[in-house]
């Protein structure tokens, strides 16, 4: 699947490999359990049951079996009302989508964005964001929760909350960043994960409190994440978008360019 709005930076195609596998090894540190598949592996936490992302098949090989798949993830997800397959590459992906959809799996793409624009100098934006804990996000990140879930139990936001906890064992270093507004509650937020090791960094699950949008939080926070990221000497900076969401274009205009899709089918 090709992205014609968009044009594949030269480094794509060494930037890519590290991208992916900083994909599948955060995954793998981060979980509870880890148990390899062929084509890929799965995560579990049993301390997280209705955080999906938490629980879910990840392929991270260009080639897999796509009819071996439902089986494989109905075993490995066995007592889970939901079934989530990650996979990581395009052209797997694309392969195995008929498969799925036919088993009842919603189809989702998402677009790998590597950063290829300048790092915003301090300063540079109308306001300013920093490190904070758990628990400045606690109230904002149930809040958005909750207009995303109304129906959802109290222990499914919880949970949903406090799984950024285990982000923590993802990488060698996990920052929580936010944008302030003037009654001090975080406004918009997100995760840095970097790997100085490697010289990779993933900025993740920006969001912004909905009663708080446009008002310069956002660039606030990315502005932030992208240079802790070139401060810890990763020069290699990705996000994840939805490739039929809006976000993708403020992305493309804060120097993030699609340089690959990645594929998601869910069920239940």
């Amino acid at each position: 699947m090709s992205d014609p709005t968009t044009q594949r930076p030269a480094a794509a195609d060494a930037e890519l490999p590290r991208i992916q596998g900083f994909l599948a090894d955060f995954a793998r540190r981060q979980a509870q359990h880890a148990t390899p598949l062929p084509g890929g592996f799965a995560v579990r936490d049993d301390a997280l049951p209705h955080s999906r992302a938490d629980n879910q098949i990840f392929v991270d090989q260009p080639v897999v079996d796509a009819g071996a798949l439902p089986t494989l993830a109905d075993e490995a997800l066995a007592g889970l009302p939901h079934r989530l397959i990650t996979v990581l590459h395009d052209q797997a992906g694309q392969a195995v989508a008929p498969t799925l959809v036919a088993a009842g799996y919603e189809h989702s793409v998402y677009l790998l964005m590597l950063h290829t624009g300048p790092v915003p100098k301090p300063g540079s934006t109308a306001r300013e964001a920093e490190e904070v804990d758990l628990d400045a996000l606690r109230g904002p990140i149930a809040r958005r929760w909750r207009g995303f879930l109304p129906d959802a139990e109290d222990e499914v936001i919880r949970q949903l909350v406090d799984r950024r906890l285990a982000r923590r064992r993802g990488a060698e270093a996990v920052h929580f960043i936010a944008s302030r507004d003037e009654d001090g509650e975080a406004a918009c937020w997100a995760d840095l994960y970097a790997d100085p090791a490697t010289g990779v960094a993933q900025i993740e699950d920006v969001l912004t409190d909905e009663a708080r949008l446009r008002r310069g939080h956002g660039n606030a926070v990315l502005a932030e994440a992208l240079r802790r990221a070139e401060g810890a000497g990763c020069a290699t900076r990705f996000l994840i978008a939805d490739a039929d969401d809006w976000p993708r274009h403020w992305y493309e205009r804060l120097g993030f360019t699609t340089i690959a899709h990645a594929h998601s089918f869910e069920r239940g």
